[in-house]
């Protein structure tokens, strides 16, 4: 990768495996990765979204991963200076962003989508909010959807090659312990704590 875009996600987790021919990227929720040479980008999806987009011409390509459509109508911006990738409004845009200031075009940009699974109990399917937000926002971009895996009732392993757009995907039938769960349920507490802060604080 150049020195900018090291810099620029020094903070993602980086590592190696035999399985595989480049270096991973390894993303938790709220957060994405572009990378204008060879990468694979891994995540682990419960009911959160992840949209996989490179332009198979240049080669750039990355991931994002997102658990809500959007803010609340009152919040702005994040209490960090930005607004955050947490949200699939933002999120979208910074990766799509990514890949054009590295050499993407945006005609040619593929998209695949993943994630979306209702692994919670309850009356709120927040993975089918995830999916109807996301398809209404590429249809009015004027992006097509190349290939997805949406929905359903499993967490999903997947690792995406920028440079090709090869994907694989694991869906966990066996969930061993509640680790996915565990993690969603705690950034959806931490989202909902920082839009209470938020809501009472005038950025400046």
């Amino acid at each position: 990768m150049s020195a900018v875009d090291t810099e620029h996600f020094s903070h993602i987790r980086r590592m190696t495996d035999r399985r595989f021919p480049h270096e991973i990227a390894s993303i938790l929720p709220g957060e994405f990765f572009v990378s204008n040479e060879p990468m694979v980008v891994y995540t682990v999806l419960g009911s959160c979204i992840s949209a996989c987009i490179r332009d198979p011409i240049s080669g750039v390509g990355g991931m994002n991963h997102f658990m809500l459509p959007k803010p609340n109508e009152h919040q702005s911006s994040d209490a960090w200076g930005g607004e955050s990738t947490r949200y699939g409004s933002f999120a979208m845009e910074q990766l799509i962003n990514g890949i054009l200031k590295r050499g993407g075009m945006k005609h040619r940009l593929e998209v695949k989508l993943f994630g979306a699974g209702r692994i919670y109990e309850g009356s709120i399917d927040v993975g089918a909010r995830n999916i109807e937000w996301v398809l209404h926002y590429l249809k009015n971009e004027g992006f097509g959807v190349a290939k997805s895996d949406l929905g359903d009732v499993f967490p999903r392993k997947v690792y995406y090659f920028t440079e090709s757009g090869r994907v694989l995907m694991k869906k966990i039938e066996r969930v061993k312990n509640t680790t996915i769960i565990d993690r969603e349920a705690e950034y959806s507490r931490h989202l909902k704590q920082d839009e209470q802060v938020q809501s009472d604080i005038t950025l400046f």
